[in-house]
């Protein structure tokens, strides 16, 4: 069982930065793709980004040139750069791991929570 965990969420103003990473129990495989999703209250939970092994990159649109995927496959850790916040941003943030072995199997961390304000 692959275990996922968030950290870095936190409370920022509009305009601010802050980093997501995901620590993954295991190694993340060749054929693993991780992302982030975020869900805020009241809404569906929305894909933000994601990238494979191959370093193809996802991003939704409402995050394009302001939020930047990356892996650390030495460290089993999955980063989530987000510039320019906008008050629309707060949510949960997932960290997600997709493994396709005959089946499809999601693992999912906790999440963390990014606030927007001022």
């Amino acid at each position: 069982q692959v275990q996922l965990e968030e950290s870095g969420g936190g409370l920022v103003q509009p305009g601010g930065s802050l980093r997501l990473s995901c620590a993954v129990s295991e190694s993340i495989f060749s054929i693993d793709v991780v992302g982030w999703y975020r869900q805020a209250p009241g809404k569906e939970r929305e894909l933000v980004a994601e990238i494979t092994s191959s370093a193809i990159t996802y991003y939704a649109d409402s995050v394009k040139g302001r939020f930047t995927i990356s892996v650390d496959n030495a460290n089993n850790a999955v980063y989530l750069q987000m510039n320019s916040l906008k008050p629309e941003d707060t949510a949960v943030y997932l960290c997600n791991l997709r493994r396709t072995v005959l089946a499809t199997y999601n693992y999912w961390g906790q999440g963390t929570q990014v606030t927007v304000s001022s």
